[in-house]
């Protein structure tokens, strides 16, 4: 083994990993950040389309929720730490919290779907560096999650469109 972090003893043979650890340390803290304001949105949300667009959020919730795991199961794969608090999330998140007391449904969906595609954007910046680092296992598993947030993207366009 090339590479074994003394302080966290993981046995890895990649070397250079903390670029790639950075990479998903951020795209982490955007997962926490769109979990919640989805949550917070699905809560939130009224209008003639409540039924629909409550449960589509609450889908994408979960959805995101999910994936946080993988990542930071993935950054101690590679002998690196990850997240330890709601502060260190909030240092390092991209997605910009909504704090406004009432959100429009329309306003909701466009918000979210750019969220989810700087999200997109996130996971392409590790694709990047896991590559570089010759980290196949990263690189192979974050375009499932670029598709999971595309999907939502395109969810999110499709049930916004006037028809």
């Amino acid at each position: 083994m090339a590479d074994i972090n003394p302080a966290l003893n993981t046995p890895t043979d990649l070397s250079n990993t903390r670029s790639v650890a950075d990479a998903l340390n951020s795209s982490l803290a955007d997962c926490y950040a769109l979990y919640l304001k989805t949550k917070n949105f699905h809560w939130h949300v009224s209008g003639p389309h409540f039924r629909d667009y409550h449960l589509l959020l609450d889908d994408q919730a979960a959805q995101i929720l999910g994936v946080t795991d993988a990542i930071a199961e993935r950054v101690r794969k590679t002998g690196n730490t990850t997240l330890r608090s709601i502060g260190d999330i909030s240092r390092r998140q991209t997605i910009a919290d909504n704090d406004l007391d009432f959100v429009d449904a329309g306003a909701m969906l466009a918000e979210l779907r750019e969220d989810n595609l700087k999200l997109v954007e996130s996971f392409r910046v590790v694709k990047d560096a896991a590559e570089e680092a010759k980290d196949n296992a990263t690189s192979g598993i974050v375009d499932e999650w670029t598709d999971q947030a595309e999907e939502r993207a395109w969810f999110l366009f499709e049930a916004s469109r006037k028809g």
